[in-house]
């Protein structure tokens, strides 16, 4: 059987339909097809996150007419930014949406799926790294600390454009884990946004730092297989995603 998977996604990301297909496609027991709608965003600001959640009804019933089992909202600070708890309004008024145009599917976030994956690992003391401007990231370790997370330490890139969010290189990205404080961490999120890329790095960086690596890439697929009620094993993507 195949599950179908529709992803809302900021109009400027190229990263989460790499990552997540790349991901799910390793499973070893269940097909996916992957179904996308778009939201206008460039700029990775309050303003133009505001602007992009306004365009989400549309994208829900794109995504509808394709009869998806399952819908990420695959933005995370747009959600985190908005206040606390955000994510589970945004869920639950997609899912209603699904509902009145007669589409049975589960309804998950970016910004719900990492603190969910999170807890799931018996994960309290964090780390972050994300690409965003401090402002914004501010706003996500608040947003993480309301979860119930001590959030140990974080490191923000400050690119706010977010074509260029997709072309963080690898190297950038680990050279801010290893100046991170991570004593005592329980885990660390080497990519708190689904534009940044993070999934070559995570088998890696799990072996250097020994502690459970995950991103808001594999806390999604982690989530989805859950929702779906399908094995949580994909190799080589952290210990998160060896959960059975």
């Amino acid at each position: 059987m195949s599950h179908r998977i529709g992803l809302i996604v900021p109009s400027s990301n190229v990263t989460v339909e790499s990552e997540m297909p790349q991901l799910l496609n390793r499973h070893p027991s269940a097909d996916f097809t992957f179904h996308s709608s778009r939201m206008r965003m460039h700029a990775v600001t309050p303003e133009g996150l505001a602007v992009m959640n306004a365009q989400r009804e549309r994208c829900v019933r794109e995504i509808g007419d394709a009869s998806v089992d399952a819908v990420l909202y695959a933005c995370l600070v747009a959600i985190m930014a908005a206040g606390n708890g955000e994510h589970e309004r945004t869920e639950t008024e997609v899912a209603k949406q699904l509902t009145l145009d007669g589409i049975d599917a589960t309804v998950l976030s970016s910004a719900g799926a990492l603190p969910k994956a999170l807890h799931d690992l018996g994960a309290r003391r964090v780390a972050l790294v994300m690409p965003y401007s401090r402002p914004l990231a501010e706003r996500v370790v608040a947003y993480m600390e309301n979860e119930g997370f001590d959030i140990a330490d974080w490191r923000a890139l400050e690119v706010s454009d977010n074509s260029e969010v997709s072309r963080i290189p690898g190297d950038r990205v680990m050279a801010a884990a290893r100046d991170l404080d991570l004593d005592g961490v329980d885990a660390l999120v080497l990519s708190c946004c689904v534009q940044m890329p993070s999934l070559p790095l995570i088998h890696s960086a799990e072996q250097e730092f020994g502690l459970p690596v995950l991103s808001a890439a594999t806390a999604g697929a982690y989530t989805l297989l859950r929702r779906l009620g399908l094995p949580v094993t994909i190799p080589q993507a952290g210990s998160l995603l060896h959960a059975d």
